[in-house]
């Protein structure tokens, strides 16, 4: 038996739209639009989306197209080195709980619709180790890597890592959708940035989860 734990990034593990909207507004405002400004608040409402819808929602100023992809690609590309240098701010207890979860034999993933290079900005951020058996988090996905949808992830990261049993933490509808698409249970993270249509498992802290997740997955 092999049962692990996959989590979502944003509203779950950490909050970085405000130096995320930070970088986004620098790399804006180089681009010619000196008037606007992303927000904490526009970042806020776009988490979880793909890269590209979150562009179609914020960057309706420029033309569908190379124009927009080309704001876009620099905004994640500058992102990713700002949280790399700034980070953001990690929920009360996440790394202690996560040890604490390994050390009860679950094995901790994380799977975010994020570009490629943020998960693995957010972990060198905070120095966690990351990419084999014997690290914290063993394996990491998103939907800048092979622009596959986060129920395919889910999947692909269970598949991939022959577990026998697992489920997923998120806070926000979407996630539950991709988990319930993907087979899995979820549990919601009812401190982040959504709420879920329907009764689930949740915590109201990131150290509810060592005794949640047993109770959802054994």
């Amino acid at each position: 038996m092999k049962k692990g734990v996959i989590f979502d990034m944003d509203g779950t593990v950490w909050d970085s739209s405000e130096n995320v909207a930070r970088s986004w507004t620098v790399k804006v405002q180089e681009a010619g639009f000196k008037d606007k400004i992303i927000s904490r608040e526009d970042i806020q409402r776009n988490m979880g989306k793909p890269m590209d819808a979150i562009a179609d929602d914020l960057f309706t100023y420029t033309k569908k197209g190379p124009e927009r992809d080309a704001l876009r690609y620099a905004c994640e590309n500058y992102e990713n080195e700002y949280l790399r240098e700034n980070g953001g701010i990690l929920y009360d207890g996440v790394l202690d709980t996560w040890a604490g979860l390994k050390k009860m034999g679950y094995h901790i993933y994380i799977v975010s619709n994020c570009q490629a290079g943020y998960i693995e900005a957010f972990l060198e951020f905070y120095h966690i180790p990351y990419g084999s058996p014997e690290d914290l988090v063993e394996d990491i996905e998103c939907y800048g890597n092979n622009l596959l949808q986060k129920d395919e992830n889910i999947r692909l990261i269970a598949e991939r890592n022959g577990l026998t049993g697992a489920c997923y933490v998120g806070d926000i509808q979407s996630d539950y959708d991709a988990t319930a698409k993907a087979g899995l249970p979820f549990i919601h993270a009812k401190y982040g940035f959504g709420s879920i249509n329907t009764e689930v498992p949740y915590i109201n802290s990131f150290s509810e989860l060592t005794k949640v997740v047993p109770e959802v997955i054994g």
